[in-house]
């Protein structure tokens, strides 16, 4: 098995990386779409998120008001650490069984947004940055996602430098290209990751 953290700055494009990593046969294990699941009605999660903000954070119908509990925590840095607090070790322990489940010789890819952020390089084989010019992402995130430009320079501001993110990179996926181009280049990594994941593993003593 190879494991291979994935991230990349918002509008980079990491998200149709991903999409098409899967079509060549990864593994996906999504941080965000796992972060949603452990704080689903019902779950403990929840009900840590509810002991610790109060109910104000539901809804009518039981379920988490992400818009609410946004306004809580992100002004709050405390209150934001205690949240990550709940959830992170939740998402963990779900991506250690997914990744668990995953055929030996798989490829097993994690979307993770804030790895860098985080320092959490380490925990895969190796990473993949999905690089793409601070202009390219601001037209992205005005002409396709409907962002005023302040408020995309502002997401983008508040994340990781796209130096950051490079330099904990094992692969860079530059995708300043259209997309018959970028489905090329992830073809050409998807090959190398398939190569890593069948070679032999070495013992530390050889």
């Amino acid at each position: 098995m190879l494991t291979v953290g994935l991230t990349g700055g918002i509008g980079a494009g990491k998200s149709e990386v991903s999409r098409l990593l899967v079509e060549c046969g990864a593994v996906l294990i999504d941080a965000d779409r796992i972060a949603r699941e452990v704080v689903e009605p019902g779950t403990p999660g929840l009900a840590a998120v509810v002991d610790a903000f109060g109910e104000e954070v539901l809804t009518a119908d039981g379920a988490l008001d992400r818009p609410k509990l946004g306004s809580v925590v992100f002004a709050d840095p405390e209150k934001l650490a205690v949240l990550n607090s709940i959830v992170h070790p939740l998402v963990g322990a779900r991506s250690r069984e997914l990744e668990k489940a995953a055929a030996e010789d798989a490829v097993v890819v994690h979307d993770v947004p804030l790895l860098t952020e985080n320092g959490l390089a380490p925990l895969y084989d190796l990473v993949i940055v999905v690089d793409a010019s601070p202009g390219t992402q601001l037209d992205r995130l005005v002409g396709r996602r409907g962002m005023t430009e302040e408020d995309a320079r502002a997401r983008m501001a508040a994340q990781a430098t796209r130096e950051q993110r490079r330099a904990i990179a094992d692969i860079v996926i530059d995708n300043d290209v259209p997309l018959d181009e970028l489905e090329q280049r992830v073809k050409d990594v998807w090959s190398e990751l398939v190569r890593r994941a069948r070679a032999p593993r070495q013992s530390p003593q050889e």
